[in-house]
């Protein structure tokens, strides 16, 4: 029988040539980063190729470069579909990131590809390709789609070398965990007051709810930043789905002197900022009064809707509108911070509290600060938390040292002097073309507890471990502050019994949560309420590296 219908004709995707990898780039959605970022995205595929040559293979690259842009990133979701209707479903397939990416332009294509996976990236400060891999290796984990990972700094090394040739030969990558365990059973831990107050927390937030308002979704493709809601709710935690546009209509409410009283507090304070008068590529006093509304706005709609946390987006839809939201974020997540009234006049806003403030939109931090401001305000200490980067990291004086930095939004009270160290520079114009100050200045030394909750299996797991930030002589903070970005916040970080090759291969997320203790032993008895707690609401709790249990 012959059908009268228009039948789709399907494309033939080809076969593979023997001893054959296919490489895609996913890249940013702003024209401008991909352009600024190409020349280092070529040197990073070019190490690749030739790595891959010295294992007799070849590497074809399965999208050129666009001649109008002048670059060869996907920088689109459709882009990405559309590519992947070429790439023979069973290829072994390179993504390889040398710059931040938008995991959504690939993973669309990479949940049905068929073949194996593998994602590397260059080990570097200047553009942070390891975030990005980072990111994708999470939303990959999340979709539960096979995958390996590898990273170097310029691919010639035997390590490298060895985890390419596992590759070839077998389809994937083991890498080493033996730094992860699994926390004990709670019911088995010995009774102590902190495994009293994590099971009390745990207990409260299940009886008492809470609510994390979320400006947008989604923020810069990261898949793995959404939490979805069957996950979230079983924890006590529901979402108010908010919208920037409604943040951005409440800053045209707030007035200048309402605004500018915000600026006056922070330079009595002894905030400064570097000023200038070019608003295209200097930080300026009307930059700086759109945040404070900004700031203002943020407050004001999180009371009225009664949330326990926010989150803003702003680097897609904001970003072409108004300054940045970082040192808003910072602020709010600081226990001492410019007072805001309700809108009768009649209360201040969270008063002598931090609002936890899950910067990016990132869910997996929305539940993680919340659940740390209470342990830590249970025990009396400070609550300030933030998320950073997962940037780069070298060896210094026998060690590796992390560098930890995010655009910008680090509460000042993780500065030794609070807000005498923090300085506001003008976030760069590539990515932020109505800039906006940041809040930078070097994370003081001390005791820390790190983690990240993340999906996978269709489950909540949370890895949590110890660290150190650690003082680094002056001359090597500041290269490893030009060698990323001098105008954001830094933190030099030494994780507890977790090497470099073993947290990269095992840590789920581009973002990393931190927060301080006055001590060693402090920090080990938060850590371990902190861990009860997320037990106790049904979290996969992983503890890294050394910790004191």
């Amino acid at each position: 029988m012959t059908s009268d219908y228009a039948l789709p004709q399907l494309r033939d995707r080809g076969t593979v040539a023997p001893k054959t990898a296919y490489l895609i780039a996913s890249g940013d959605l702003r024209e401008s980063a991909n352009v600024a970022g190409w020349p280092t995205q070529q040197a990073l595929e070019q190490a690749i190729a030739d790595a891959f040559a010295r294992q007799g293979w070849s590497v074809v690259r399965a999208h050129g470069v666009d001649p109008d842009t002048g670059h060869g990133f996907i920088s689109s979701q459709r882009m990405g579909l559309d590519i992947f209707t070429s790439i023979p479903p069973d290829a072994p397939l390179i993504v390889a990131e040398a710059v931040w990416q938008y995991s959504h332009h690939v993973l669309a294509g990479l949940r049905t590809h068929r073949g194996p996976i593998l994602t590397a990236a260059n080990f570097a400060g200047e553009w942070p390709g390891l975030v990005g891999l980072l990111g994708l290796n999470a939303g990959l984990t999340k979709m539960g789609t096979p995958y390996s990972t590898v990273w170097s700094v310029d691919f010639t090394d035997e390590w490298a070398h060895d985890r390419i040739g596992e590759w070839i030969a077998t389809g994937g990558i083991r890498h080493d965990s033996s730094h992860v365990r699994a926390f004990p059973p709670v019911e088995s831990l010995e009774a102590s007051p902190e495994v009293e107050l994590g099971r009390a927390l745990a207990k409260q937030l299940q009886t008492d709810k809470a609510i994390i308002g979320v400006f947008d979704e989604g923020c810069m493709g990261m898949y793995n930043a959404i939490i979805d809601d069957e996950l979230l709710n079983p924890l006590g935690i529901y979402k108010e789905r908010l919208s920037q546009s409604a943040l951005y209509a409440e800053m045209q409410r707030v007035d200048d002197d309402t605004a500018d009283a915000v600026g006056r507090w922070l330079l009595d304070a002894g905030m400064t900022f570097k000023l200038g008068t070019d608003d295209a590529t200097e930080l300026t006093e009307g930059q700086l009064r759109e945040q404070y509304k900004m700031y203002i706005a943020a407050l004001r709609i999180s009371d009225d809707f009664g949330l326990d946390a926010v989150g803003i987006q702003y680097q897609q839809g904001l970003k072409d509108l108004t300054p940045a939201s970082d040192l808003v974020e910072g602020l709010l997540n600081n226990v001492e911070r410019p007072p805001v009234t309700s809108r009768d006049g009649s209360r201040v806003l969270w008063e002598g509290k931090a609002l936890p403030h899950f910067n990016e939109a990132d869910e997996g931090v929305a539940a993680d600060a919340l659940i740390t401001n209470r342990v830590w305000v249970a025990m009396g200490l400070d609550p300030a938390t933030t998320l950073h980067d997962v940037r780069w990291g070298e060896e210094f004086d026998g060690q590796f040292v992390w560098v930890y930095e995010i655009s910008g939004s680090v509460p000042p009270s993780h500065f030794e002097n609070g807000y005498a160290d923090a300085v506001g520079w003008r976030q760069g114009p590539v990515f932020f073309p109505a800039g906006g100050s940041t809040i930078t200045g070097v994370s003081k030394p001390g005791e820390i507890v790190w983690s990240r909750l993340y999906i996978a299996g269709g489950e909540l797991h949370l890895d949590i471990g110890r660290a150190s930030a650690v003082s680094l002589p002056a001359e090597e903070t500041s290269r490893r502050w030009r060698a990323t970005n001098i105008e954001w916040p830094i933190m030099h970080v030494v994780l507890h019994g977790v090497s470099r090759d073993q947290f990269m291969a095992r840590h789920k997320a581009n973002h990393v949560q931190v927060a301080y203790a006055p001590d060693a032993a402090t920090a080990d008895a938060a850590l371990l309420a902190k861990a009860v707690a997320f037990a106790e609401l049904g979290a996969h709790v992983h503890l890294a590296g050394e910790v004191n249990v």
